[in-house]
């Protein structure tokens, strides 16, 4: 049998994986069913955790504020950011360091980095958030013509959330410029602060409900607290997972991953260039669509 890698040119490989993740990325645009995700999973979540109806019932208190923050962000765990969170555990596991690395450094030192970028965006928009208050688009319930002002934020947002995931996936690829080729943890932070910035676009109902008692308590610090906590139950989930698989194989599971670079690399990237055309496609083409402005295929339950 031939050997595919050996007697393909790297850049009919380099290629070819552009083209699938770009087709696959196209493909989640058109079956996406935020009604489905937001509805269905994230509600039903939220609902079984707190006990009672999350959208019905409103948030009294700080401490309830932060639990719902923690919860609806567990609620929503079945969301893009978690496949961004999926395709950095390649760089996580670079950013770990090499054999010598411990396994407790292995572990925290690619989390730490994430979180870090993570927390930084949300904390730092749920500090201002709360001081603009109403003014932000997010919270508006106005519309240009038909398209509601929220969303318009939501799809500048997230389109410029796609445009860096699409150049993360290009440059690991070597298609276009590396600045992160010899700073793996710096690639890592970049890739926390992306997640982080799904906040700012996010018109998930349960995460508005959050934002306008954040600015209802006028605490800015209150609302650092809450997005964050609503960014760390989103990606709960995935960081565990790493988690298991870094202490379960006492260490062994990043080291594998760092062994075969071109490997990882492939799969890391495959994964950020397909979300981050899904992000582009589906909050800048569908979305507009939805509202007259062009055209682009649905599915029957959309």
């Amino acid at each position: 049998m031939t050997d595919i890698s050996v007697d393909t040119p790297p850049g009919t490989r380099t290629g070819r994986t552009v083209i699938i993740s770009v087709a696959a990325g196209i493909l989640l645009a058109v079956l996406w069913s935020y009604e489905f995700v937001d509805s269905v999973i994230g509600d039903n979540v939220a609902n079984t955790l707190l006990g009672h109806e999350a959208r019905a019932t409103p948030i009294a208190g700080t401490g309830a504020g932060l639990l719902f923050a923690f919860v609806s962000g567990f609620a929503g765990t079945f969301t893009a950011c978690n496949i961004a969170m999926v395709a950095s555990i390649g760089p996580m596991s670079q950013a770990g360091g090499d054999r010598s690395t411990g396994v407790v450094r292995a572990l925290l030192r690619p989390l730490g980095a994430f979180t870090a970028g993570m927390v930084t965006v949300s904390a730092v928009y749920g500090f201002v958030g709360v001081l603009v208050g109403e003014r932000l688009p997010q919270l508006s319930t106005d519309t240009v013509g038909t398209v509601p002002v929220r969303l318009i934020q939501s799809s500048v947002v997230f389109g410029i959330v796609g445009l860096g995931l699409i150049y993360l996936g290009l440059a690991a690829l070597g298609v276009v410029r590396d600045v992160f080729a010899d700073r793996p943890t710096a690639r890592v932070v970049v890739l926390g602060a992306l997640v982080g910035a799904f906040l700012i676009g996010r018109p998930y109902a349960m995460f508005v409900m959050l934002f306008r008692s954040a600015v209802e308590s006028g605490n800015p610090l209150y609302g650092a607290a809450t997005f964050t906590l609503q960014s760390i139950g989103n990606i709960l989930v995935v960081s565990l997972l790493f988690a298991l698989l870094v202490l379960g194989t006492r260490g062994r599971f990043p080291r594998w991953l760092a062994a075969n670079p071109r490997r990882t690399t492939v799969v890391s990237a495959t994964m950020l260039l397909a979300l981050g055309v899904f992000t582009v496609v589906y909050w800048d083409l569908r979305v507009p669509a939805l509202f007259g402005f062009g055209w682009f295929p649905t599915m029957p339950y959309n």
